[in-house]
């Protein structure tokens, strides 16, 4: 009776969940449902509860992580998510661009031209275009907002598609949204960085010499790269430079043979743990009355217009530069008008985009708009690249016409 019991548990219950996690569109869902939940949470009867939650204090005198002249943590939940839990997420990321420099789509020139071409337009578009709507305004340090594409919903939304896109089309998106986010990461440590304790960054250097000598000398125990990897995050912490590149830089250090086995392990915590997590910390917002109005202002006319309209040319105008120069070829099995809308779907910013919202400015107000502006054009694009892509007939298909 028993076993009979479990067997049905298994089937009803455990097996559609095991099946849905297995699904490439469940991160995307997942981090969409808690991005739901987190903003009907923070706009209803529970509100102050659960806001509070999130920025509460551990520190009585109420001190703030960026007084980078003593040794100190994050003081809230929602600082040790983006500042300690995110650092996961960045040591995954940056695996996988080790990977794929190495082994990968990026491993040759030839592989790596056209999605660096693409990435490149889908940054700078996007950073010109919200520069010249917010220009010599309080707003103009959120430039690089719209730059980013977030790999699990743009992949996400692109499997819904099936076969309507090549499998040429796919590679192509994420290894530009790979190089997009290696372009935010630099974005983050060079520009985004407001202070600078020269004593903890130097001994960040130093400390990061341990895990470089350990690849050279082919050390296999990850162990010994993950105790420095912890003392190199604090150190960036209390630098000024924000923790999250310790994850990356760690990354690179990590044995090539390793890599898969890390990247196998981690994927399921920070894509089923961490980024909901995150999702949920950070979009606990409480949304101003009249929405529409607070939306009416540059930040918001920079963020969509960047994301929506700037992704997408600029993507396929550097593609269609890099081709037309015989630097690259067209992906196999594919056309303009699919690369296009490629392009729109790249316009999903959503993770990165709402991180660099919490470090461009220091105004809550300022963030909240930002960070639904992002919400409102990742959703958008998603839609607008959908709907494009799937009207769109595939390359080759042939159309037989009735007698």
């Amino acid at each position: 009776m028993i076993p009979n019991a479990v067997k049905i548990i298994n089937k009803t219950i455990w097996s559609p969940i095991y099946n849905f996690l297995k699904d490439s569109r469940a991160v995307g869902i997942i981090l969409l449902l808690c991005t739901i939940i987190s903003m009907v949470l923070a706009n209803t009867g529970w509100k102050e509860e659960y806001i509070t939650f999130w920025n509460r204090l551990f520190d009585p005198a109420g001190g703030h992580h960026y007084h980078y002249y003593s040794l100190i943590l994050p003081n809230s939940w929602l600082l040790w998510i983006n500042d300690g839990l995110m650092v996961l997420f960045f040591f995954l990321v940056g695996m996988e661009i080790k990977r794929e420099l190495t082994i990968g789509e990026l491993s040759s020139v030839r592989k790596a031209i056209l999605p660096v071409f693409g990435a490149l337009g889908g940054m700078i578009f996007p950073a010109l275009i919200f520069s010249i709507i917010n220009k010599g305004s309080v707003y103009a340090h959120g430039w690089g907002i719209p730059m980013a594409t977030d790999i699990a919903f743009s992949l996400g939304i692109l499997s819904l598609l099936t076969k309507r896109v090549p499998v040429a089309l796919k590679i192509f998106l994420m290894a530009l949204a790979i190089i997009d986010d290696l372009g935010a990461i630099l974005t983050i440590a060079i520009f985004y960085t407001p202070h600078l304790d020269v004593k903890f960054l130097l001994i960040g250097g130093i400390v990061y010499l341990i895990p470089l000598l350990l690849n050279f000398l082919k050390v296999k125990r990850l162990i010994l790269y993950l105790i420095p990897g912890v003392v190199l995050w604090y150190c960036l912490f209390n630098s000024g430079i924000h923790a999250t590149i310790s994850g990356v830089l760690l990354a690179f250090c990590i044995p090539q043979d390793k890599i898969s086995e890390l990247v196998h392990g981690l994927h399921d915590p920070v894509n089923f743990i961490i980024m909901p997590v995150f999702a949920l910390a950070n979009t606990a917002i409480l949304l101003p009355a009249d929405i529409i109005g607070s939306l009416q202002n540059t930040i918001s006319y920079g963020i969509m217009a960047g994301l929506v309209i700037g992704k997408p040319l600029g993507i396929f105008i550097f593609s269609y530069l890099a081709v037309k120069f015989k630097l690259a070829n067209l992906p196999s099995k594919s056309s303009w008008l699919q690369l296009l809308g490629i392009g729109m779907i790249a316009g999903i910013g959503f993770t990165m985009s709402i991180f660099i919202s919490s470090l461009a400015y220091e105004e809550r107000d300022f963030q909240i708009i930002a960070i639904i502006s992002v919400i409102a054009a990742s959703l958008i694009a998603g839609l607008a690249g959908f709907i494009f892509l799937r009207i769109l007939r595939p390359v080759g298909t042939v159309i037989v016409k009735q007698p």
